[in-house]
């Protein structure tokens, strides 16, 4: 099942599947990590910035840029 990571709780965990954004958002995407495949855990989604853990560092996203990556989680 795929979600866009804003609609992710605290805690849950997901692959990189799809980056729906224009060229130059997807490859600053892809530079900071956001590969496809690449694991990723949500570490907050309140309020601000969405910040997520990926490849052992924490990443701090604006909503904006969050709601244009798809993740897979197995639930």
């Amino acid at each position: 099942m795929t979600h866009d990571l804003l609609t992710l709780n605290q805690g849950a965990v997901g692959k990189v599947c799809a980056i729906d954004a224009g060229r130059f958002a997807t490859r600053r995407l892809y530079e900071m990590g956001f590969n496809i495949g690449a694991p990723v855990k949500v570490v907050k989604n309140d309020a601000g910035p969405v910040i997520v853990s990926l490849a052992g560092n924490k990443v701090a996203l604006g909503r904006g840029l969050a709601g244009k990556i798809r993740l897979e989680t197995g639930r």
